[in-house]
């Protein structure tokens, strides 16, 4: 099956816009979730947030191993520890850094029949849901890189993306009329 759904890459100014609480679960969320699932799978990822698809919703789709599922309105309430880990995104694909994030979460949210959902989580389950709390915010993995990793990786983002020369004093690629990205080959991935 084909996606439904092209995933949004670095250089695409959805991915830095805060994403809007979604105010009606209905049957046309539904169908966007399901469609989102089809699309990370294609992928392959384990979470995909509706900003990577260019919809400005604040919910995401996921399948940590016990199937397929969608958070709607998550919040993040409880943290705990600190966990190093390789994180890649499909937004940015074919590149992975060491992000350091909690170890431990308790997110609440909604899922698509509008029932109450509260998770704790650990670890790779953990960074899956802060990892697409951020795509809701405007944030991208490679914001929580510190400075020196961050100015490197956003040298290499720069060239790949944006096809922009990789020197540091090039102008930002935000308000840069580059090439459009190309397609991606890879929410969340496993590196």
């Amino acid at each position: 099956m084909t996606s439904p759904y092209e995933i949004r890459v670095f250089g695409d100014p959805v991915l830095r816009t805060k994403a809007n609480d979604v105010t009606d679960i209905d049957g046309k969320l539904a169908k966007l979730a399901q469609d989102m699932l089809v699309t990370m799978y294609d992928e392959p990822g384990i979470g995909l947030a509706a900003p990577q698809v260019g919809v400005q919703k604040r919910f995401f789709v996921y399948d940590y191993g016990d199937g397929p599922a969608a958070l709607i309105n998550p919040v993040i309430s409880e943290s705990d520890g600190e966990w190093a880990y390789e994180e890649g995104c499909l937004s940015v694909p074919g590149l992975s850094w060491e992000i350091i994030r909690p170890k431990q979460i308790l997110i609440t949210g909604f899922d698509l029949e509008g029932n109450e959902v509260s998770i704790e989580a650990d670890e790779l389950e953990s960074r899956l849901y802060q990892h697409e709390m951020d795509h809701l915010d405007g944030i991208l993995l490679v914001d929580r890189l510190d400075a020196d990793t961050r100015k490197a990786a956003m040298r290499t983002v720069r060239e790949k993306f944006l096809g922009l020369d990789p020197d540091p004093t090039a102008p930002d690629p935000a308000r840069s009329a580059a090439k459009r990205p190309p397609k991606p080959s890879g929410g969340l991935f496993l590196p």
